[in-house]
């Protein structure tokens, strides 16, 4: 998965530190594009820039990453704006999950300009991953909507689907966690209003961070108490019983969806 970068390693503890020469320096522009370079299927960003307005963003292993604060406009030979949507169909490795996860931060930092409660400007905290307010002192912290991903299983066979509009690929079942929800009731409700199939024996499998929906992923597996698909049509364009050996995964290996399908595949669920 996107996340599984060892043995290099992400660390995301915040430090109020200043842009240094040794530091890639990273530039969206206004519709959240990255400007980035690839070099056999691996990307490089923009580094050795000074003087520019930044605030650090995390390191994977000993190199530092920065936001640009003032990029809008900015360009740079050989480099090009790409979506972290098309970043993802052409690349891979820890430079990828960087992009992801400072894509994440560029959203909650754009969003997050003025105070919520009493319009004031709101400025990155010096102390931890913050903003605060510089009128009334109100602290806002980053966005994550927690989701799930549903493999729904009917002996030999899974419920895959395809998404009405987005990603073009077979999925699985997934949905935001709503107000007042455990995560085993949003999989029970998910499976229900995309597909009209009751489930049960609702076991966890595992999480995954995904940046580009500023999203954490957690992943189930459970069985079909029904077998007969309601599909909604609005959601969903395709949802159908896929047997083990039919199972037609997704071309890369970056998300946990593929992983789940890929392990139902193999036998092991």
């Amino acid at each position: 998965m996107i996340q599984d970068i060892f043995p290099s390693k992400l660390y995301n503890s915040y430090k109020n530190c200043t842009l240094t020469a040794d530091g890639y320096l990273l530039f969206f522009d206004g519709e959240g594009q990255l400007l980035s370079r690839t070099e056999d299927g691996r990307l490089t960003f923009t580094e050795g820039i000074e003087g520019r307005e930044a605030v650090y963003l995390f390191s994977v292993d000993e190199k530092p990453y920065f936001l640009a604060l003032d990029g809008e406009g900015f360009t740079a030979e050989g480099f090009e704006y790409r979506t972290v949507r098309q970043l993802r169909d052409c690349c891979g490795g820890k430079e990828l999950f960087a992009a992801f996860t400072a894509y994440h931060l560029w959203k909650w930092y754009t969003d997050n300009r003025f105070c919520g409660k009493c319009g004031g400007r709101l400025r990155p905290d010096e102390t931890e991953r913050a903003l605060v307010c510089g009128c009334c002192k109100n602290k806002v912290y980053p966005r994550i909507n927690p989701a799930v991903i549903v493999g729904v299983t009917r002996g030999d066979k899974l419920l895959i689907t395809r998404y009405r509009q987005g990603y073009a690929h077979n999925a699985l079942v997934a949905g935001f966690t709503e107000i007042g929800e455990t995560l085993e009731q949003t999989v029970e409700r998910e499976v229900m209003e995309e597909t009209g199939v009751k489930v049960g024996n609702i076991r966890y499998y595992k999480s995954q961070p995904w940046g580009m929906a500023q999203d954490i992923l957690m992943g189930f597996f459970c069985d079909a108490e029904s077998g007969e698909i309601h599909m909604d049509s609005n959601e969903l364009r395709y949802a159908e019983w896929v047997s083990r050996e039919d199972i037609v995964l997704q071309p890369n290996n970056n998300s946990l969806t593929n992983e789940m399908m890929m392990i139902f595949k193999d036998g092991k669920i």
